[in-house]
């Protein structure tokens, strides 16, 4: 088998085992993903849920209220009673449970606004109230006069004077002043009928466009006091499927709520001659206790109101206002309450959504038709107005408000979706059985490439050894029978024998290498340690490799100095012989075309008393990227030098093997010219 056929069937097997491993993580992973998300849009749910219920209970209370309450004095629901008393809005400061309210106001049909907040025009005092609250309620009313003013609400002009507003004045100053903020003309009757259609003309009319279709086109083009539009934001909607999430959405958007009619209410007023005269102009003095301490009233008149049900808008102002229609004794009024947008939304809204799990996770969007007016992020550990989500957010939950907030829209929009417990586990398993799969493909192809090379090497190996093998056994047999048969003469005969032994040490030394190599790699031969002099291991060393130099035309270098002579080393001189005389081959093999056929072997004992031993030819070297390589097993290098020289590719091997079983080391330097192998020994104790 090749490398190439060996990388495409463990391609095979690792695509065969991969794809549907990822399916299956895949579908896992997602399947928890998904349960993780329906979670926090069934929490989502609730939460809208809850601020949908104070809504609800803001509308009931509200809607619920009589007409009269809208006045500073009425009469106790206890109609034969006929009591005179203060309206519950008629309280200073207005105790209410209504975050952000401004007040509450009433517009009649000449675009007139009055408020339960200032007392009829008379003597303030009578209903315990002093200047400085007077004072106080006055300008309460002005500033809703100014905002309903600014969205054209109702007329500027006919406002508190700004000297009332801004310096505290009597209690008659103040009442004079709000009877003469009021001039109604006292021309003829057909330009006094013009002037009424004017103004109701100017003020309730004004109201009837807040929600009309006109106006909400123009909040859609136009984002007037919001941070854009939600179109703008493209949220996804990836865990569902595309129909069915526009389906769903829709279902949530379109609140089913009761049909709301306008109802009729009998409504209860006092005719007190007091309130008659400051009506009429005439001041006159009137009786605390006769007509607040629960003395019955002179006469009360009792009305049909038909009253519509609760209208919400955005005032361009940024106000949140919510009003009703009235039609009351023939004529037509508007009575609604007026909210700041900030404390009305961080009370109702973001206080249950800071209190919420979904505030790590996700983004809540208020939305007014389409415009975003709030935004509150777990991107960000505050609030923020400035700044939108990121585009392409995922789409968690989406809701309208219970009507009349329907125009309000509850945005949930995921800025991450927390990984579970089990998707944690789903993803270190398929963590894990990643790293199995690549690093077991890889040892795979890792192990058969090397038993591939292995066995490329081990072919190589048997042609070199039967070539090494065949070569001069031929030889010997030749030169054998020609001396058998007295073919040689007597002067022919010396050079045949010698020729004749040389190869037989040669084929013994190949003989004795593939023996030591097998037994090492069986781990069946151990070294047998001596301690040996310097100069006695010279005097068994130098025969053998004098011998095996001058029969290759080479002669030996021997460099030893007088210290190092007397040293000891422990080692097997057996397999050191084996070393020295494996590394002189190798040496008279490359170098057998070098000009200076000599190879220097060198004693040396090193500063931390190891002993190094070195073999140097004087040849061509060994190139850098081979030097790691020429220590394996039947490694032979494929320059042009190598493929003219002959080897089994196992000499070097052993060498290496043979000094590291006696704890040495082995390297190789190139020293220009030639290449120095250096062994070195550890001291001996």
């Amino acid at each position: 088998m090749t490398s190439g056929r060996l990388k495409a069937l463990l391609l095979v097997f690792f695509i065969a085992l991969a794809l549907p491993t990822s399916i299956l993580v895949y579908q896992a992973y997602g399947q928890l993903k998904w349960e993780t998300f329906h979670q926090h849009q069934l929490l989502a749910r609730e939460l809208s849920l809850r601020i949908d219920a104070r809504f609800q209970e803001l509308i009931e209370r509200e809607e619920n209220r009589p007409f009269s309450d809208y006045q500073f004095l009425n009469v106790s629901a206890v109609e034969q009673s006929g009591f005179l008393q203060r309206s519950p809005l008629s309280q200073f400061p207005l105790n209410t449970e209504i975050p952000g309210l401004l007040g509450y106001f009433q517009v009649d049909s000449l675009g007139q606004l009055a408020t339960p907040t200032l007392p009829p025009r008379s003597d303030a005092s009578v209903y315990g109230i002093d200047s400085n609250e007077l004072q106080r309620r006055v300008n309460q009313e002005n500033n809703l006069r100014a905002i309903l003013g600014e969205n054209r609400l109702v007329n500027k002009q006919d406002s508190v004077p700004a000297s009332v507003a801004s310096e505290p004045l009597p209690e008659e100053g103040i009442l004079e002043s709000l009877s003469s903020s009021v001039n109604i003309p006292s021309e003829p009757e057909d330009e006094a009928i013009a002037y009424a259609a004017e103004k109701e003309q100017q003020g309730l009319s004004v109201f009837d466009s807040l929600n009309s279709p006109s106006k909400k086109a123009r909040a859609k083009s136009n984002s007037v006091k919001s941070t854009g539009r939600v179109t703008d934001l493209k949220l996804e909607d990836s865990y569902e499927v595309a129909e069915q999430s526009k389906e769903k959405r829709d279902q949530e958007s379109k609140k089913i709520v009761k049909d709301k009619r306008s109802r009729t209410e009998k409504t209860i007023l006092p005719e007190v001659a007091a309130i008659e005269q400051m009506q009429s102009g005439v001041a006159a003095p009137i009786d605390a206790d006769s007509l607040l301490s629960k003395q019955q009233v002179a006469r009360i008149r009792t009305f049909e109101s038909e009253v519509d049900p609760l209208e919400f808008s955005l005032l361009d102002s940024g106000h949140f206002v919510l009003f009703r229609r009235v039609w009351h004794d023939g004529e037509r009024y508007v009575q609604g309450l007026l909210f700041d947008q900030q404390k009305f939304v961080d009370d109702l809204v973001a206080s249950a959504y800071r209190e919420s799990a979904l505030v790590a996770v996700s983004d809540l969007i208020l939305a007014h038709q389409g415009n975003v007016v709030k935004l509150l992020g777990a991107s960000r550990a505050r609030d923020y107005s400035s700044s939108a989500p990121v585009e392409g957010s995922e789409l968690l939950y989406q809701t309208r408000l219970v009507a009349p907030f329907s125009d309000l829209e509850l945005i949930f929009s995921l800025a991450r979706l927390p990984l579970s417990a089990g998707g944690q586990i789903i993803l270190w398993s398929a963590f894990i059985l990643a790293l199995v799969l690549v690093g077991g493909v890889f040892m795979l192809y890792r192990l058969g490439a090397g038993q591939i090379s292995l066995a490329r090497q081990q072919q190589d190996f048997v042609s070199a050894v039967s070539h090494e093998l065949k070569t001069p056994l031929t030889s010997i047999r030749m030169y054998g029978e020609m001396l058998r048969e007295g073919w040689a003469d007597e002067d022919r005969k010396k050079s045949y024998y010698d020729f004749i032994f040389n190869e037989s040490e040669r084929l013994s030394r190949l003989i004795n290498n593939v023996l030591h190599l097998a037994r090492m790699t069986r781990n069946e031969q151990k070294p047998s340690f001596e301690v040996i002099g310097i100069d006695q291991l010279l005097n068994e060393l130098r025969p053998k490799l004098d011998s095996q130099l001058e029969n290759a035309g080479f002669k030996m270098s021997l460099d030893v100095d007088e210290v190092t002579l007397s040293k000891q080393l422990r080692i097997d001189p057996d397999w050191l012989t084996q070393i020295l005389i494996n590394l002189v081959d190798n040496a008279i093999k490359f170098s057998a075309n070098a000009t200076e056929r000599t190879v220097q072997v060198s004693f040396r004992q090193q500063q931390d008393e190891s002993m190094q031993i070195s073999v140097r030819d004087f040849g061509p070297g060994i190139a850098k990227d081979q030097m790691k390589k020429i220590f394996k097993l039947f490694y032979r290098s494929e320059n042009e030098l190598t493929r003219e020289t002959v080897g089994t590719g196992i000499g070097l091997a052993l060498v290496h093997q043979l000094v590291t079983g006696m704890g040495g080391g082995v390297d190789v330097v190139n020293c220009e010219p030639g290449v120095e192998f250096r062994l070195r020994f550890p001291k001996t104790t």
